[in-house]
């Protein structure tokens, strides 16, 4: 049996899954992002308990499988982003619908509808997400951020970063530099 949550997003938020379901009694055999694989059934009242649960940690279990399919395209869309260095070896698009075995049409049109915004918005904002972190770090040069975010080139991360941001990522990366610098000086 799998049951599905979401705003798990974290090792953090994994940990506190496994708490939970120890602290409950209840037996699993995986946890991942998203997704507990129960190795039996369990009751509706501690389903129920469970549920209470984790809302006081700010996850929520899922019931309705729009929902539990939206949060397996998030899920994927952030390992993808945030966790995988490998690139899909097809377009995006391509990737989600062979990884959860529905149309694409499907599952952009679900998708829109419960989030309220496009995948490939979605994509992008968490391509920005990444690269402002990857700026801050200060380890990596923009050629090499757009060439691991999968960019065709620095000006197209450019041009979709000051979009998402307002910023460019130069401006952004002497923002972090002044906050950097106040902070060590307080």
């Amino acid at each position: 049996m799998k049951l599905y949550i979401k705003y798990m997003v974290s090792l953090r938020c994994k940990l506190m899954v496994k708490y939970e379901l120890e602290k409950l009694g209840v037996n699993y055999s995986h946890i991942d992002l998203g997704v507990i694989e129960l190795k039996e059934r369990i009751t509706d009242e501690v389903k129920q308990q469970l549920k209470v649960n984790l809302a006081v940690s700010g996850l929520e279990l899922l019931d309705d499988k729009k929902s539990i399919l939206v949060d397996k395209i998030k899920n994927l869309i952030i390992v993808m982003v945030h966790f995988s260095d490998e690139v899909p070896k097809v377009n995006y698009s391509d990737y989600i619908s062979d990884m959860l075995g529905y149309d694409y049409k499907y599952l952009s049109v679900l998708f829109s509808e419960v989030q309220g915004v496009t995948i490939q918005q979605f994509i992008i904002n968490h391509k920005i997400e990444r690269a402002k972190e990857l700026i801050l770090y200060d380890e990596l040069n923009l050629t090499e951020i757009s060439h691991i975010l999968h960019y065709s080139s620095v000006a197209h991360l450019s041009s979709q970063f000051k979009k998402v941001t307002g910023h460019t990522p130069t401006y952004y990366k002497l923002i972090g530099e002044k906050r950097k610098v106040n902070l060590e000086n307080l």
